[in-house]
């Protein structure tokens, strides 16, 4: 789908507001981008058709307007109308309604108060996104969109150079992941590996030493793998799975090596991204000096 075209604040059909300087639209149909976000199923099935996704929130909308996605709008509350107005710069048609409005609209009462809609872009090449990478995340069958925004904000955390997903994941554009990531949905580089299990063929022939993460007793100790990855400095692909079933066979056995974080025997397993930022931590070469 192509971008919309910017309008020109102040243009006729906008409304600005005396006391505020706040611009509303009179092209409501701006709008129908953000109703009824507070149905999950219905929203999935229109930004995927629809070709855009929205997200919610300063963090968010900052993230977005930094990033490569084309910005068809931003709706904000009137109290947040001088900020939106002030991040968006021009680059985009800001919307203010009062938040009543913005409640009527969205479906549930929205107290960040900013939000915005962009353009999908296509899904690059894996080759595009882990070119020159050391350290990727693979995440397989993760169906929790929490635990896929937590995934990226512990990738960014920990200096990893691009997450891939299998085909079954969850949509890291969809609003509660970009939020929970806080926006490094945005920002760290990520792409779907079409075929699953082939495409960790693929990694392992670029390059990449595969460790799967699994609880299972006979894995080893991450620490102990970190130690040795640290030593040799290959490159390295972390691989997870969802809670639960964690990986399957197939990814196991196309797997280099089965690491594992030492627990308390009386807990099964850890939290899907709580894990992954155990790993990261170990295994990351990230120097924030």
């Amino acid at each position: 789908m192509s971008p919309r075209k910017n309008k020109s604040l102040g243009m006729p059909g906008h409304y600005v507001a005396p006391q505020t300087g706040a611009v509303t639209s009179a092209d409501d149909a701006l709008l129908d981008d953000y109703r009824a976000l507070n149905d999950p199923e219905r929203r999935r099935a229109v930004e995927r058709r629809g070709g855009f996704f929205v997200v919610e929130g300063t963090l968010a909308v900052e993230a977005l307007l930094g990033s490569e996605f084309p910005v068809r709008s931003v709706l904000a509350a009137a109290r947040k109308a001088e900020l939106a107005h002030s991040l968006v710069g021009g680059r985009a048609q800001v919307v203010v309604r009062s938040d009543a409005e913005v409640q009527a609209i969205t479906g549930f009462p929205f107290h960040r108060g900013m939000l915005a809609a962009a353009d999908r872009l296509p899904l690059p090449a894996l080759g595009d996104v882990i070119e020159g990478a050391e350290l990727v995340v693979v995440a397989e069958g993760l169906s929790d969109h929490e635990n896929v925004g937590a995934l990226f904000r512990n990738a960014a955390a920990f200096g990893v150079d691009a997450v891939l997903l299998d085909p079954a994941a969850a949509d890291p554009l969809y609003r509660r992941s970009v939020r929970v990531s806080l926006g490094h949905v945005l920002r760290v580089p990520w792409t779907r590996l079409a075929a699953w299990p082939d495409g960790l063929g693929e990694l392992r022939r670029r390059g990449f030493e595969l460790l799967a993460l699994t609880p299972a007793p006979e894995a080893e100790p991450v620490d102990t793998v970190a130690r040795d990855i640290a030593a040799r400095r290959p490159k390295v692909a972390l691989l997870v799975g969802a809670e639960g079933p964690g990986l399957s066979d197939a990814a196991l056995v196309a797997s280099g090596r089965r690491v594992r974080i030492p627990i308390a025997p009386s807990v099964d397993s850890l939290n899907v991204a709580t894990a992954a930022a155990v790993a990261l931590h170990l295994l990351s070469r990230f120097d924030p000096a």
